[in-house]
């Protein structure tokens, strides 16, 4: 099987202009390249993601019982290997080169994921065929993947519903911050913001365990449980749509102390390494959701590159699991987090 770097050294011949394969995926080569996979505005919301997570320290403690961590994940009925999700990620051949374009991208990712454990959220557009694919391939592979629409109008949604339906997978998504995409602007009907009627209708719509993406507050999360969602992401869309957000590692712990326990809550955002997966499950994470870093794996590896990131990030975190004395994800809690009581490093 291929190394991680030799992964990344193949997505370096097919990828670009904007995306450049970088040995660590922090937004900083890519600035406020839009389009593409940067930042909007100044740019420096997904460099504050990335940077957030590497604030937070861990506590060593290896006086505890030898055992190996059991990393799985119940997903609304569904065991995963581990707690991490491939993000959704549309328009790869305009961001991240033309090696690929939707349809094939979600065609490896999703059955890739599948493959090695997890799962794939998958991406829409305003292209109809993007939809149709994600939903044939996540059907293809037993339903396993998780269909995410925009935050469109009553009708398209009706219609993207009838292609999540026919897919059969586990649960559905919308990254309702997408309202801040260029593309979902001036359209006629109008697609955009949902109140929480609204959302709430949507959600009785979609029948199946729904799932909101955007959320950065625990007053929007509060308003996502009261609709009637089965679970959130916590996220800024990769600081793609609004400039100069706070980072998700930021507002995590809040919003899971205000709805911790009634839904499950995902997080993205500059997530890259077993650690950064422990650090959020810790701060009250269910689970973690990557986009940028198996777009990569895509395209330097195909369904291999998938294989070798998961099993990367996975022995990863059952390495720092092991290492702060921790043997299940259910016992994660900010208490394996280093918290300064020296006044000199406050």
């Amino acid at each position: 099987m291929m190394t991680y770097q030799e992964v990344l050294a193949n997505a370096r011949t097919c990828s670009g202009p904007y995306c450049k394969a970088c040995p660590v995926c922090n937004g900083r080569a890519c600035g406020s390249q839009m389009p593409g996979p940067g930042s909007k505005g100044i740019g420096d919301t997904a460099m504050r993601n990335y940077d957030a997570w590497k604030r937070i320290r861990v506590n060593l403690d290896t006086i505890a019982q030898n055992c190996d961590p059991d990393t799985s994940f119940d997903f609304f009925g569904h065991e995963m290997k581990y707690p991490i999700f491939a993000g959704p990620v549309g328009a790869v051949n305009l961001h991240y080169g033309d090696k690929l374009d939707d349809v094939a991208y979600n065609n490896i990712l999703v059955s890739a994921c599948a493959d090695a454990g997890i799962a794939a959220f998958t991406g829409d557009g305003t292209n109809p065929d993007v939809m149709k694919a994600a939903c044939a391939a996540i059907s293809a592979n037993g339903g396993i993947g998780v269909p995410t629409v925009k935050p469109w109008d009553v009708n398209t949604l009706k219609e993207k519903f009838a292609l999540v339906e026919s897919s059969g997978s586990i649960a559905v998504a919308m990254d309702i911050d997408a309202a801040g995409l260029p593309f979902l602007q001036n359209l006629q009907p109008p697609a955009g913001s949902k109140t929480v009627a609204e959302l709430s209708e949507i959600i009785k719509a979609s029948g199946k365990p729904f799932i909101v993406k955007g959320i950065m507050t625990a007053e929007a999360a509060k308003k996502a449980l009261a609709a009637g969602a089965q679970g959130i992401v916590v996220s800024n869309h990769g600081g793609r749509v609004l400039d100069q957000c706070a980072a998700t590692a930021e507002v995590l712990y809040e919003i899971a102390q205000a709805v911790g326990g009634s839904m499950k809550i995902f997080v993205d955002g500059g997530i890259r390494t077993g650690v950064d997966i422990f650090k959020a499950l810790c701060l009250g994470a269910d689970a973690v959701i990557i986009a940028r870093p198996y777009v990569t794996s895509v395209y330097g590896g195909a369904a291999e590159g998938v294989q070798v990131l998961t099993n990367k990030l996975g022995a990863e975190l059952i390495d720092t699991m092991k290492m702060c004395g921790a043997s299940s994800l259910a016992d994660l809690s900010e208490k394996y987090l280093y918290k300064p009581s020296n006044p000199f490093l406050a």
